[in-house]
């Protein structure tokens, strides 16, 4: 395939990457990129070897900077040389990924061009415990707080369009989060994801991954937590400057107001450039999200008003109940209306 550019991020592999390559060359791909993400001294003959087939360009790095960075510099250097092509596939280093299998998910690239093809495992009782209980658990999450079904969150074998590679490049994440950052970007550009079916293979019991379940899963879900963390700060932030100014003024209408738009602020921005990384300009989200901030916060102060007339909560207590009630309503509409574009408008 001469149309498509495979990506092979490497760090401290076995002697399987080599017969990845090689799979991969003599199976018709024209272009692969292999990238030496800062490994050991002791696997420079592998990638020598690697350097040999005539295929490949081999791209360095100094030092190990994780596998979302190796991916970056590897999707950069295809956009910059390989602009013309549909997509850029990205195939773990581990062997674990068939070159039938690759050849599939390139063949749904280019039926689908402007979508992520996703190659998707299934997670049956043969699977790692370690790997089946973190997609399990990561699955769910993304589900409740994208809105939208998946198989496989963590896949590496993947089918990105050309045009979506300078929005991923401006990603900061680095590391294995790098890959659900991906997955996030697609639903706040409007771009569709497209799961295609491959075989589940662990070698040795996954045992040559550097996937660590501890802190790489936190690392994910923290990706996943940032949405609520965004709102955690903002809310705090709301209802501290209520308190002050509820102590200088005694009124409701005044401190609600006032911390209310200083706290937008603050969330607005927070939400659009490091949770849902919108790119739509502010002239059509701000807007939106103003008339949100303005009705979920005339429901919060009436709720307010009832709260402290009909029971007997304190006026910060009551403030505190209001907003949670609000949050999910507020957290669904900002993300499926304001910030996510439409994908009929994306493009390749």
């Amino acid at each position: 395939m001469d149309d498509i550019t495979m990506l092979i991020p490497a760090y401290n592999p076995t002697e399987r990457l080599i017969g990845v390559v090689r799979g991969l060359a003599e199976s018709g791909f024209a272009s692969i990129v292999v990238v030496n993400d800062g490994s050991d001294a002791s696997c420079d003959p592998l990638f020598d070897e690697v350097a040999t087939i005539g295929q490949v360009t081999l791209l360095e790095h100094a030092v190990n900077l994780g596998k979302g960075a190796a991916l970056k510099t590897g999707l950069n250097h295809a956009f910059c040389c390989f602009r013309d092509h549909i997509g850029v596939v990205t195939v773990d280093a581990d062997g674990q990924h068939l070159v039938e299998d690759a050849r599939k998910v390139a063949l749904s690239l280019r039926k689908n061009p402007d979508a992520l093809v996703v190659g998707a495992r299934s997670f049956d009782r043969e699977v790692p415990f370690r790997s089946r209980f973190g997609n399990r658990i990561t699955r769910h999450l993304f589900r409740f707080l994208i809105g939208q079904k998946l198989t496989d969150t963590q896949s590496g074998l993947r089918g990105i369009p050309m045009g979506f590679i300078p929005s991923l490049l401006k990603i900061p994440s680095s590391g294995y989060d790098f890959e659900l950052d991906m997955l996030l970007a697609c639903k706040y550009t409007g771009r569709r994801i497209v799961e295609e079916s491959i075989r589940t293979v662990y070698l040795e019991g996954n045992i040559s991954s550097h996937f660590n379940p501890l802190i790489d899963s936190m690392k994910i879900y923290f990706v996943l937590l940032r949405f609520t963390l965004a709102s955690l700060l903002s809310a705090v932030l709301d209802s501290a400057l209520f308190r002050v100014v509820f102590g200088f003024s005694a009124s409701i209408l005044i401190s609600q107001a006032s911390a209310r738009t200083v706290s937008m602020l603050f969330n607005y921005t927070a939400v659009k450039r490091a949770v849902f990384f919108s790119e739509r300009k502010d002239v059509n989200t701000f807007p939106k999200y103003l008339t949100l901030v303005i009705v979920s916060g005339t429901v919060s102060y009436f709720l307010i008003r009832f709260l402290t007339t009909f029971s007997s909560m304190s006026v910060l207590a009551a403030k505190i109940s209001a907003e949670s009630l609000v949050f999910l309503a507020n957290f669904a509409i900002q993300r499926d209306f304001i910030f996510a574009k439409h994908r009929e408008k994306a493009k390749r």
